[in-house]
């Protein structure tokens, strides 16, 4: 039996019928045993006895359409009785009756729309009517009308165009049964007797029933959600907006640029929100939050450093912060690079308004417990054993700032710095007797260097004089920057027989080698300079008009240098 019922009898195809005078789609019938619908089957085996009676044919409309087929992957018997084609019989469709059997053909038809030929089954074909376009599949003929030579036009029931809609009471939004019956008649109120407006119920069934109770009682239903929705959006935007000011709106601030004096300290490492605590405390801005938004605003808010700022009680956040970046603002105590150890006491003294040589007298006495490092020397003929552990830097003070304090932030800043810098390594490598005469050679290379490019050279000179095999000055630096230091002075002239006859530790021309110990507080750019010298043999330097410094490698270059400079300053 074919798919859909017919066999290889002689009934003409209808003209409506798609297939009609199609022979087949190819010409000509399928072979006994073949399936027109291609697919994986294997071909019917040959029939050992001639002619078999084929098994009763059943209406494919009578039993479920799915039922099992042979030929559509379910292995066969190839002994047992084969299925054959329905045939027609006198025009009308064999629904019981036993067709004549038929001749068995050892020579099946060529599928023409197979790769194979009648071997190993029959390769897949498009389904013709599986798209809108086609026709729809040929009717048995049993449920064909006896057309004349125009079938009249029969309206189908489902349109291939239009989807079916959705009738589950999910969707369409129909009640349940129990919601139907609301005249306690008995019967559907949202339906009537008519199929077709049934149909029409359930796929817009909500058109009929709006009309009625359920759709006041669903209106009033909206209403009150409506209500309570709009009310609690109201709420939450009210105590949203009065969150937002609470804690976004413009901060609390003072105006103008505010009276009186205040000294604020700002700690190292401080930022933003911190300064603007210490400010706030101390009632010179009026929140924390005004602070950091001037801060930010301001171009130079962030070069706010670590120091003592004089500033006004109640100012606005954005005047305290153009004030903070103004270095005059800030009160604090400057230690210029070369200073010596004498200088920076009374600069301290005038700074806290204390008493000339009070700095100096607590230096004196408390020099053990300033916090130097362990490789400082102790040498009895150091003439200060803070000299050099004085850095130069910008240190806050206040009015209630003792000399001890701010002596002990000099010494610790001097440690972080040379901590930095390999003074270990860099005595090793010009033979010196570690840290402390790297940091004396620094000393005097800032005090004899007039500027920045002299550092560099002014270290070779010190290095080539200190090598042994030194012959031109035996050892002996012959710095002036030494001689001064010891007599607490800074004099250009000074007689030979004056430096030349003073048995000083620190006169270095009647000593070789270098002083007990540093003659300035050095700053970076000198003491890298002395980690870093120049290598092109320098020995001599001298200043003609104390503005410029020449070099030179030979005693008859620097002796030329050196009568021009006694001819300037009249010395004999």
């Amino acid at each position: 039996m074919t798919e859909y019922g017919r066999g290889p009898g002689s009934e003409p195809w209808h003209p409506e019928d798609p297939l009609y005078g199609d022979q087949g789609w190819g010409g000509q019938q399928s072979a006994h045993g073949q399936n027109q619908y291609g697919g994986q089957q294997q071909p019917y085996p040959h029939d050992p006895y001639g002619q078999q009676q084929p098994q009763q044919p059943q209406d494919p409309y009578a039993q479920q359409h799915y039922q099992q087929q042979p030929g559509y992957g379910v292995p066969q018997d190839p002994y047992a009785q084969q299925p054959q084609q329905p045939q027609y019989d006198n025009g009308g469709w064999d629904t019981g009756q036993q067709p004549a059997a038929v001749p068995y053909d050892p020579q099946p038809a060529a599928d023409p729309y197979g790769g194979g030929q009648g071997q190993g089954g029959y390769s897949e074909t498009h389904d013709y009517y599986g798209t809108p376009e086609a026709y729809p599949p040929p009717q048995p003929p049993g449920r064909r009308e006896a057309a004349p030579q125009q079938a009249p036009t029969q309206t189908p029931d489902w349109d291939p165009e239009v989807q079916p809609e959705e009738t589950h009471p999910f969707f369409t939004g129909a009640d349940d049964n129990r919601d139907r019956d609301d005249n306690g008649d008995g019967k559907d109120d949202d339906y009537d007797d008519d199929p077709r407006e049934s149909r029409r119920g359930s796929r817009g069934g909500n058109e009929r029933r709006g009309k009625g109770k359920k759709k006041s009682r669903s209106g009033c239903a909206c209403l009150v959600v409506s209500l309570v929705l709009v009310g609690g959006l109201g709420g939450v935007g009210y105590f949203g907006y009065s969150y937002w000011k609470d804690k976004f709106g413009a901060a609390p601030d003072y105006a103008g640029s505010g009276s009186g004096s205040v000294e604020v300290e700002i700690p190292k490492g401080a930022f933003g929100s911190d300064i603007g605590n210490i400010l706030k405390k101390q009632g010179v801005v009026k929140s924390v939050d005004a602070f950091v938004s001037a801060q930010t605003e301001n171009p130079k808010g962030k070069s706010i450093q670590a120091g003592v700022y004089l500033l006004h009680e109640k100012m606005s956040a954005a005047e305290a912060v153009k004030m903070m970046v103004d270095p005059k603002s800030q009160n604090l105590l400057v230690i210029p690079e070369g200073f010596r150890n004498v200088a920076v006491y009374d600069l301290v003294d005038k700074k806290l308004g204390l008493k000339k040589g009070t700095t100096k007298g607590i230096a004196k006495s408390d020099a053990s417990d300033l916090g130097l490092p362990d490789w400082a020397s102790d040498n009895k003929d150091i003439k200060d054993p803070l000299e050099g552990f004085l850095y130069p830097a910008a240190y806050p003070v206040t009015k209630e700032t003792k000399p001890e304090a701010i002596l002990k932030k000099m010494v610790s800043r001097s440690n972080e710095e040379y901590e930095k810098l390999d003074l270990e390594g860099t005595a090793k490598k010009y033979k010196l007797d570690g840290p402390w005469q790297v940091l004396t050679v620094a000393s005097l290379v800032q005090a004899e260097g007039l500027t920045h490019d002299d550092f560099r050279k002014m270290a070779e000179v010190v290095y080539n004089r200190l090598k042994p095999d030194n012959t031109a000055t035996n050892r002996k630096l012959q710095f002036d920057s030494a001689f001064n230091y010891l007599k607490k002075q800074s004099k250009i002239k000074i007689s030979s027989n004056e430096i030349l006859t003073n048995p000083d530790p620190y006169n270095t021309y009647y000593h070789a080698g270098l002083p007990p110990g540093p003659i300035s507080n050095p700053g970076d750019e000198a003491l890298r300079a002395t980690l870093s010298p120049t290598g092109n043999g320098w020995m001599y330097f001298i200043s003609l008009d104390g503005k410029k410094t020449q070099f030179t490698k030979t005693a008859a270059e620097h002796e030329k240098l050196n009568d021009k400079f006694k001819e300037k300053h009249g010395l004999g």
